[in-house]
């Protein structure tokens, strides 16, 4: 940790990459601790796996040759994904701005060398085939055909799959195709098994969130917006039972989120809304008259993470921060709905 449509957009991926992006488990149990050779990839032999490993993307079908060595990771989460299979990327985009290994405190300690570090939107291209990587993982990304094809120069390259521009793709979709390319699919079962079971004792835990509409928004310093359906922070919610606010979803382009105008802010008014600051605090939400005038923030029915680390957990949606998401966001849904 994965963008608003047309012009802001631009302006909102670079609060992104400047560290100023919103925050989506401890860690999902013996990841396997990496090699010392600085090879990047884990002591801990595949679960299953036989090469060479095909993968359909977006542009075309991908075949790693042999057990990948050298893996450098660029889409959102893609890293946190290999590292909850048991390999450590030499390199890697810290989407969000943790600092020190670039990924949130739920992955803490899984490096035993901390990984180069790659631009996102903008990636260094020459900087990438200088750690000579034998794959390269740009999974949870844009889908940009040139990014994809000067990537794909340097080393083979598991880009989007189809339809998941813009960064709709889900994590069970992530861990799958991740896995599959490091020769560790039973693995990649394993965890997405363990993580839906959360899923599906939190949702039954909670009836009361069935059905319910919920609107996923943030605001950053250029506005207000919501997530449209597709995207990581929307299917975390609908796993839960919610459905996600139809006047959003009767609006959404093929951006991951929806510009909301504040003349038009009644747009997000739910049986729940849940907001995050993007580059702001999150008193710039909650304090804001017109937010506080909508139906569901009268009613209590709201939630602004005001909390980094839950903020963070939300938007990565990493088969690894899920976990830690479900722990911490469940309980303030619950009693905003009481």
């Amino acid at each position: 940790m994965s963008p608003l449509p047309a012009a802001r957009t631009g302006r909102l991926r670079r609060l992104w990459v400047t560290g100023l992006a919103v925050a989506l488990f401890g860690a999902l149990t013996a990841c396997g601790s990496g090699s010392s050779d600085g090879s990047g990839s884990s002591d801990a032999p595949a679960s299953s796996g036989a090469f060479p490993a095909k993968v359909d993307t977006k542009f075309g079908t991908v075949t790693v040759p042999s057990r990948p060595k050298r893996v450098v990771a660029l889409g959102w989460g893609d890293a946190e994904t290999a590292l909850a299979l048991g390999v450590q990327p030499v390199g890697q985009s810290d989407w969000l701005a943790f600092g020190g290994d670039g990924v949130g405190p739920w992955a803490k300690g899984l490096y035993t060398e901390s990984p180069a570090r790659i631009g996102t939107l903008e990636p260094e291209y020459e900087k990438i085939a200088g750690l000579r990587p034998d794959l390269i993982l740009d999974v949870n990304s844009s889908g940009d055909r040139t990014r994809y094809d000067t990537l794909s120069k340097i080393a083979p390259t598991l880009g989007v799959p189809e339809g998941g521009d813009q960064y709709k793709i889900s994590w069970q979709q992530q861990t799958t195709m991740i896995s599959t390319v490091l020769g560790r699919a039973g693995k990649g079962e394993q965890l997405i098994a363990e993580t839906q079971r959360k899923f599906t004792a939190a949702a039954g835990e909670h009836p009361e969130f069935k059905d319910k509409t919920i609107t996923v928004g943030s605001r950053t310093s250029a506005g207000w917006g919501a997530y449209v359906k597709g995207t990581d922070r929307v299917n975390f919610v609908q796993a839960l039972g919610f459905r996600n606010n139809p006047k959003v979803d009767a609006e959404a382009g093929a951006d991951f989120s929806l510009q909301v105008s504040r003349e038009n802010l009644q747009m997000l008014d739910a049986d729940l809304i849940v907001m995050s600051p993007i580059g702001i605090d999150a008193a710039r939400i909650s304090s804001d008259p017109l937010y506080a005038s909508l139906p569901a923030v009268q009613k209590g029915h709201s939630v602004v993470f005001d909390d980094q680390d839950i903020s963070q957990a939300f938007a990565t949606n990493s088969v690894l921060s899920v976990g830690y998401a479900l722990e911490k966001v469940v309980p303030l849904f619950a009693d905003a709905l009481k």
